[in-house]
C-alpha cells in the first residue's frame, strides 16, 4: 500500500513533511521547498512539473520529473524511508 492510498488522498508537501516527522526523520535530510541542501532528498518545482531528487557533494542522483506534485511526494518518501542515515538517533533509555 502505497502513502497516497493509505490517506485516500493526492499527498501534497505539508502532508509528507508531516509523514517524515512522524516517521522520525531528521529535518535537515530533506528539502521540500527547492534549492541544493547538501546531503539532502528535495523536492521542487520545474515550470508545470515537479521534480524530486537527492543532491549531494555537488551532484544530483534519483532525479525523477513527474506532472503532479502526489506522486513526486510518493516518490521522495520511498527514497527518504530507504536511507537508515536520514533517521534521527534512538534517544538512550
Amino acid at each position: 500500500m502505497t502513502f497516497t492510498q493509505e490517506r485516500e488522498a493526492a499527498v501534497d508537501r505539508e502532508e509528507l513533511r508531516a509523514q517524515l516527522e512522524a516517521e522520525g526523520f531528521r529535518s535537515n535530510a530533506y528539502c521540500l521547498d527547492g534549492g541544493l541542501p547538501d546531503n539532502a532528498y528535495c523536492l521542487d518545482r520545474d515550470g508545470a512539473d515537479w521534480i524530486a531528487y537527492h543532491w549531494g557533494r555537488g551532484s544530483c542522483s534519483w532525479l525523477r520529473r513527474f506532472r503532479a506534485e502526489s506522486p513526486a511526494c510518493e516518490y521522495l518518501l520511498g527514497l527518504i524511508r530507504e536511507d537508515a542515515r536520514a533517521r534521527k538517533a534512538p534517544h538512550p533509555q
